[in-house]
């Protein structure tokens, strides 16, 4: 089962032309997991807010789907940092 998500999420990552991506699964099947796995595994940097225990994630696209402003909350949520305390942008 890993193989074929992590496959999908490669081709998807690898695509010119890719969409945000939403993931979608019941409760306790390991979406975090390999989320959070894939992206260590495939990029430098890697932000992980947990909408659940973040009040202002809650409200992130309640208004609008504007990536501009999203991104930029998320850059604020997160102190401008990833999940492994590194500046955002930087290796």
């Amino acid at each position: 089962m890993k193989r074929q998500i992590y496959s999908e999420l490669t081709e998807w990552k690898n695509r010119n032309d890719r969409k945000p991506l939403v993931l979608l699964g019941a409760r306790q099947v390991g979406k975090t997991w390999i989320m959070r796995e894939f992206g260590k595994q495939e990029y430098v940097n890697v932000a992980y807010i947990n909408c659940d225990e973040e009040p202002r994630a809650k409200e992130l696209f309640a208004v609008d789907y504007d990536m501009d402003r999203i991104l930029l909350s998320i850059q604020v949520i997160t102190g401008g940092k990833d999940s492994t305390g590194q500046d955002i942008g930087h290796s």
